[in-house]
């Protein structure tokens, strides 16, 4: 299965996980065909990567690219440069974006505050509010560009360029359906109130005018909260869906991003049918909580003998159904180690072998500091490892 459970190029978890493919058991399970132009599925949840095809194909994003305008906008909510009830006065720029296009109908004579903004660029996705948001945050949409650019760069966003706030076709504005993808799971991640309270409203009024969510999936699944839709005729019919569901005692978190589809229907189908053959066909295992020590090998030279060793965050992994009870995990570390020990230092990798094959594999760092033992506990431990 091409692409099978790949690495997500940053993870939610502060580990970084490197994945290969499971083999035959990827092979026994057929592809979903997906009428798009490119896809890709993820599991927010261990942050992998399930499936995809052409992930990597350069895309228009149209109005998929209001999600890093949120973004940015969230994090300056969160840092306090911006307040949600703070009232921004409408420049003629945001005013007079391309009439034909979508917009929440904001006047230079009336201030809008930035929490309605937000409502205007999410759930009405107006390009007017992209423009008054962008301004609010950098004084200037090019400043703002120049901020998102910057933004998606530090998120390992590889492949995407940013040439406005809003996705109006230009051809320095581009990303690829594995970007977008990254980009919708930071945002859930980081900023989940914000995420909770505008990808999952309906309608929004604002100046007399309701406008509903474009996001059909709202309406057909109840476990859909989120995310965006895009259309330009050049970009054709585009959708980032997100769905929380069961997972044993817990929640997992999927996200589809569908690209090029024909119109609006198909885009909700084709999202849909992606969740659903995502949620029937894997499971989320947890393996590990955050500092939960896996081992305590010894150490020498130091203040004390052992260390325990694990992961700074709940590490998660997902498996083809009822494969779970197979996986094996295998600890690699250089031996001896030698303090000091830094707390979260690398000290190995755990491997996790399913078949006897790895799936996945997840650093392994010191829980807590060792510091070196006196001279002569150093002195001791010189002589007994020159027998070891």
């Amino acid at each position: 299965m091409k692409k099978f459970l790949s690495t997500l190029l940053v993870t939610i978890a502060a580990a970084t996980l490197t994945l290969t493919s499971i083999g035959a058991q990827a092979q026994s399970l057929p592809k979903p065909i997906i009428a798009a132009k490119s896809w890709v599925l993820l599991d927010a949840t261990s942050g992998q990567v399930i499936d995809s095809d052409n992930p990597d194909l350069r895309i228009e994003p149209a109005s998929l690219t209001k999600i890093m305008t949120a973004y940015l906008v969230f994090n300056a909510l969160k840092e306090k440069r911006l307040d949600l009830a703070q009232q921004v006065t409408v420049s003629t720029r945001a005013w007079k974006v391309d009439a034909s296009s979508s917009k929440m109908f904001i006047d230079p004579a009336t201030p809008v505050s930035i929490s309605d903004l937000l409502y205007g660029l999410i759930v009405q996705s107006g390009n007017d509010a992209s423009v008054a948001l962008a301004e609010a945050v950098a004084g200037s949409e090019d400043a703002f560009v120049v901020q998102m650019n910057r933004e998606a760069a530090r998120l390992g966003m590889k492949s995407t360029r940013y040439a406005n706030s809003h996705g109006l076709p230009s051809p320095d504005n581009f990303s690829t359906a594995s970007d977008l993808g990254l980009l919708a799971s930071r945002l859930i991640a980081d900023h989940p109130e914000f995420y909770k309270t505008y990808y999952s409203t309906k309608s929004f009024t604002y100046n007399k005018i309701t406008q509903a969510n474009r996001n059909r999936l709202l309406w057909l699944d109840p476990t859909v909260d989120g995310m965006k839709t895009g259309h330009t005729e050049s970009a054709k019919y585009c959708l980032i869906a997100s769905a929380l569901r069961p997972n044993g005692t817990g929640q997992r978190r999927l996200i589809s991003v569908v690209t090029g589809t024909d119109s609006d229907q198909v885009r909700a189908q084709e999202s849909l049918k992606l969740l659903n053959w995502g949620f029937l066909n894997f499971d989320t295992v947890k393996l590990y909580g955050k500092e939960q020590a896996v081992d305590t090998p010894e150490v020498w030279k130091g203040s004390q003998g052992k260390v325990k060793i694990g992961f700074t965050q709940d590490l998660y992994v997902t498996l083809p159904k009822g494969s779970a009870a197979r996986l094996k995990p295998a600890i690699e570390r250089k031996d001896p180690l030698v303090a000091p020990i830094e707390k979260n230092a690398k000290i190995g990798t755990m491997k996790m072998m399913l078949d006897g094959k790895p799936v996945a594999e997840f650093p392994i760092v010191a829980l807590e500091q060792v510091s070196q033992a006196s001279i002569f506990g150093r002195a001791w431990d010189s002589i007994r490892l020159l027998f070891k």
